[in-house]
């Protein structure tokens, strides 16, 4: 099985960074922390297994989106030595609209 390097675009790791204080906001810091980090250790889990989830080559080349705890949408791509996390939407966000809207083209 092929391990791949995992990165995070740097609008990943903004939208992780809103999902912690948005979910702080409504449930506290420890609660926030505890999924924030559960987030992170799926993602370093993509090294291996990496070509998983749907295919929307419709929307860009190469993307594929899969979810998280029925309240994450993930948007990444996977090349010969690498994961690229582009995009974690959160709890029920239209992320199409959103990606759509963003002219995401990955980083």
């Amino acid at each position: 099985m092929r391990r791949r390097k995992v990165i995070q675009s740097e609008t990943a790791n903004r939208d992780i960074v809103t999902i912690y204080f948005r979910i702080a906001e409504m449930a506290g810091h420890s609660i926030a922390e505890r999924y924030v980090n559960r987030i992170e250790t799926y993602l370093s889990n993509f090294n291996l297994a990496s070509e998983r989830g749907t295919r929307r080559d419709e929307l860009m080349p190469g993307l594929r989106i899969i979810g998280f705890e029925r309240r994450v949408t993930i948007a990444f791509t996977v090349d010969e030595n690498q994961v690229t996390i582009l995009r974690v939407f959160y709890g029920g966000k239209d992320w199409q609209d959103d990606w759509q809207d963003d002219g995401e083209e990955g980083e």
